[in-house]
C-alpha cells in the first residue's frame, strides 16, 4: 500500500496558477484574431467607395476628351479658368453636370448634387424614383486641375495637357484621396 501512495504522491496536474496563464494567452491571441478581422472588414468597406471616386475621376476626363473630339471645346477653353480656360480650380462640390454637359465647369452652378444608385427599390425595379441612391455632394469633391507639359528645355509644350482629377472623401473619420493623372493632346 505504501508504494501505492508513492506514486499517487508524484504525479501532478496543472495548477489554477497554470490554467489561468494558459487562458489568458488563448484569450489574447483570440481576441487580437478578432482585432484584426474587423479591421479587415472596415477596410473592405471603404473598397466600394474607393471604386466610386476611381469612376468619378474617369468620368471627368472621358468627358474633357469627348468635348475635344466633338468640338464642344476648343483647345484654348481645355485648361483652369485662371489659364483662360472653363475649368474652375480648387475643390468643386460633387454636382451634375451643368448645360455644356462637363463637370467642374461654371455652369454647374446650381445643378443638382450628383446621385449614384447602390440598389433598387424594394419591388426590385431600378432606375425608378424609389431607388437606393447615395448624395456625393456632402462628403466629396472633385478638383480638375489642368497644365501645359514642360519639355526638356524647359518650354511649353504647345498641343500637349496634363489633366490631373482629384477626388477627395470622408468616410468616417478617414480622409481619403484618389488622384488620376491623363494627357490630353489638341489633335483629336
Amino acid at each position: 500500500m505504501e508504494r501505492r501512495r508513492n506514486k499517487m504522491g508524484q504525479q501532478r496536474g496543472f495548477t489554477m496558477i497554470e490554467a489561468l496563464i494558459s487562458i489568458m494567452v488563448l484569450s489574447f491571441g483570440v481576441l487580437s484574431l478578432a482585432a484584426v478581422y474587423a479591421q479587415g472588414i472596415y477596410y473592405a468597406s471603404l473598397t466600394q467607395y474607393d471604386y466610386i471616386a476611381e469612376k468619378k475621376a474617369e468620368q471627368a476626363v472621358e468627358a474633357i476628351f469627348t468635348a475635344r473630339d466633338n468640338n464642344t471645346l476648343t483647345w484654348a477653353q481645355i485648361q483652369n479658368v485662371s489659364s483662360g480656360g472653363v475649368f474652375l480650380a480648387g475643390p468643386q462640390p460633387m454636382l451634375q453636370p451643368g448645360p455644356d454637359g462637363l463637370v467642374g465647369t461654371a455652369t454647374d452652378v446650381g445643378s443638382p448634387d450628383e446621385v449614384i444608385v447602390i440598389g433598387p427599390n424594394p419591388t426590385g425595379q431600378i432606375g425608378t424614383a424609389t431607388d437606393a441612391t447615395v448624395d456625393l455632394n456632402p462628403w466629396m469633391t472633385r478638383t480638375i486641375d489642368i497644365e501645359p507639359v514642360v519639355d526638356t528645355t524647359g518650354n511649353n509644350e504647345p498641343n500637349l495637357r496634363q489633366i490631373t482629377i482629384t477626388i477627395n472623401y470622408q468616410v468616417g473619420q478617414m480622409q481619403r484621396t484618389h488622384v488620376l493623372v491623363s494627357y490630353i493632346s489638341s489633335f483629336a
